[in-house]
C-alpha cells in the first residue's frame, strides 16, 4: 500500500494512536495535513521528528469540536489542495466519572470533542471529497461503546455515536465511492490510559485474551488498510483490534 499523491487529514495527529496513524502514511509518501488540540510543544516535536520520512507534513492547530474552527481549517485546505482523499478522526478524550457525580461541563466536553468533532470533519470533508467521488473516512472508536465501562457514560455515549454517525454517512456517500467506516482499539499503550491506577491497569490486562495491551502500530496498519484501495468493497463496518476483548 502506498499512498503517494494522497492527501490525509488526521486528527489528534500528533500524539498516541494519531501520531503512529500520521507516520505510518507519511512512510508511504502521502502529504498528512494533522490537526492538534493544544499542545503547541508536542506539535513542534513531532514535526522535527519527521522531516525525514518521504511524505510531506502540516499542522494545524483546531478544535474540532468548534465548528467555525473546522469550516475554516478545511477553506484552507480547499485553496491550498481543492479536495483531499483520506480523513482519520482520531482526536478524543476522556473525563471519567460515575454518572451521579458528572456535572454538566464533564459530559458536554466529551460528547462536543468526540462526537461532535467527528460530525464536523466529517461534513466538510466529505464536501471536498464529493468533488473527485472518492473518498476514505476512518473513525476511531471504542469496545467502550458496546461493552461498557463504569465511570465512562459520556465516552461511551460518544463513541456509541461515533458508530451509528458512521452507519448512517456510509448510505448517504456510498455511490459517490466514499467508504466510511470504524477501527475500535480496545486496551492500546498510550498516554490516554496513563491515569489508570496499577490496579486497574492490571485488572483491564486481565480482561484481554492476549494478556498484554496493544501497539499503537497495530492500530495503524488497520487505518492504513482501510484507507487503501484494497478496501473499495468495505464500508459501515466496525474493525475490532482488541486482542480479542
Amino acid at each position: 500500500m502506498d499512498f503517494i499523491k494522497q492527501k490525509v487529514v488526521i486528527t489528534g495527529a500528533t500524539r498516541g494512536i494519531g501520531k503512529a496513524v500520521s507516520v505510518s502514511f507519511l512512510e508511504r509518501g502521502a502529504t498528512v495535513i494533522g490537526i492538534y488540540g493544544g499542545n503547541k510543544e508536542a506539535a513542534n516535536r513531532f514535526q522535527s521528528e519527521c522531516q525525514h520520512l518521504s511524505g510531506d507534513l502540516q499542522l494545524h492547530q483546531c478544535d474540532v469540536a468548534d465548528t467555525q474552527q473546522v469550516q475554516s481549517f478545511f477553506n484552507t485546505i480547499e485553496e491550498q489542495y481543492d479536495t483531499i482523499d483520506i480523513l482519520v478522526n482520531n482526536a478524543g478524550i476522556r473525563q471519567d466519572k460515575l454518572l451521579v457525580l458528572m456535572d454538566q461541563e464533564n459530559w458536554q466536553r466529551v460528547i462536543d470533542v468526540n462526537l461532535t468533532g467527528t460530525f464536523n470533519m466529517c461534513k466538510y470533508a466529505v464536501m471536498l471529497m464529493l468533488k473527485q467521488k472518492y473518498g476514505r473516512i476512518i473513525n476511531i472508536t471504542s469496545p467502550v461503546a458496546h461493552i461498557g465501562f463504569a465511570g465512562q457514560t459520556n465516552y461511551g455515549a460518544s463513541k456509541a455515536g461515533q458508530i451509528g454517525l458512521t452507519r448512517s454517512l456510509c448510505k448517504e456517500v456510498a455511490r459517490k465511492k466514499i467508504t466510511v467506516n470504524c477501527v475500535s482499539p480496545g486496551f492500546i499503550d498510550t498516554e490516554l490510559i496513563d491515569d489508570l491506577s496499577p490496579e486497574l491497569l492490571k485488572e483491564y490486562k486481565k480482561s484481554v485474551p492476549m494478556r498484554r495491551f496493544g501497539k499503537v502500530e497495530e492500530i495503524a496498519d488497520a487505518v492504513l488498510f482501510l484507507a487503501s484501495k484494497n478496501a473499495s468493497y468495505i464500508s459501515g463496518t466496525v474493525l475490532d483490534v482488541n486482542g480479542g476483548l
